[in-house]
């Protein structure tokens, strides 16, 4: 009997999954129909991203898992209606999108890039980086993101500290973990990078205090998510030059509104959420994938533990 697969996102992605999810379910062998309107019992699985139609769950009596489109799900999970299994994406594009995105803000941080972009007015100011391997890095979360960002800065020979909430061993990072961690690993940071989830947990986490921890004219790189910053406490960092730049992808309110001091601020790049996007392409295989291993009665991939809030 077919699946049916209710795609339920903004307009704006159904013209890249239109084709390339039929051709994944085909090439997993399933048989399944994807559509964008069906009578809630008549659906299977739910493909998502949070949009105005659908926002009340409790039609779909019938859903096995409701899969999303983003890594992040904290516009999804607290959903009260939302009683079905949810599947956070962890698409490879995506992964090798966000490394890309951070290796090359923190070479240009490295390299002091800015001030040949920018112009030297004529003056030869002759200053030359020092080794990768005397620049310390720190990554703030090490889920699949974090971890394939810290990994690869670190093969580049970047002295790489990575935090995470719970303990963690992985080859190459000196990882640390817990409070006491976090004021460690910001100690010596350089360059910062916040990977984290947004979670009442590690909402401002960049705050005056811990701000205040990190080397004089540090710089910072979050493309994680905006919360994870209080932005008052940044720009008074910036003003006092405790903290040299920073380069923000994610916001509180996007787009970021055109009279926000960061668009003006002399010390930071406003980049508009471009860090890392789900990639129909690779993601087609990790949705099919999914609903093979639900349809055959194995474990689904990447659940969100409500809870944790990822």
């Amino acid at each position: 009997m077919s699946l049916t697969l209710l795609f339920s996102a903004p307009e704006r992605l159904w013209s890249s999954y239109e084709t390339a999810l039929p051709t994944a379910l085909e090439k997993a062998g399933l048989d399944a129909h994807l559509t964008r309107d069906a009578a809630p019992e008549e659906v299977d699985y739910i493909v998502y991203a949070p949009n105005d139609t659908l926002t009340d769950f409790t039609p779909y009596i019938n859903a096995k898992a409701v899969l999303s489109l983003w890594a992040g799900v904290e516009k999804i999970a607290p959903n009260p209606t939302l009683t079905q299994p949810l599947c956070r994406m962890v698409d490879p594009g995506l992964a090798l999108g966000m490394r890309d995105y951070v290796v090359g803000h923190v070479m240009r941080y490295h390299l002091g890039m800015d001030r040949h972009i920018h112009g030297l007015n004529g003056k030869w100011d002759h200053v030359t980086p020092p080794l990768v391997k005397d620049r310390s890095v720190t990554v703030l979360g090490l889920g699949e993101l974090g971890q394939i960002c810290a990994t690869a800065l670190a093969q580049l020979g970047f002295a790489v500290t990575g935090w995470s909430r719970r303990p963690k061993e992985i080859d190459g990072l000196n990882c640390l973990h817990g409070p006491d961690g976090l004021a460690q690993a910001l100690s010596t940071a350089d360059i910062l990078v916040t990977l984290l989830p947004d979670t009442n947990a590690t909402q401002n986490t960049l705050n005056a205090d811990t701000l205040a921890l990190m080397p004089k004219g540090a710089q910072i790189v979050n493309p994680g998510r905006g919360t994870l910053i209080d932005d008052d406490a940044l720009l008074a960092a910036l003003d006092s030059d405790q903290i040299g730049h920073a380069t923000l992808d994610v916001f509180r309110t996007e787009p970021l509104p055109a009279d926000h001091p960061y668009w003006s601020h002399p010390k930071v790049t406003v980049t508009p959420h471009i860090a890392a996007e789900t990639r129909a392409d690779t993601a087609c295989d990790v949705i099919a994938e999914n609903i093979r291993r639900s349809e055959a009665g194995e474990p689904l991939l990447h659940l969100v533990n409500r809870h944790a809030g990822y």
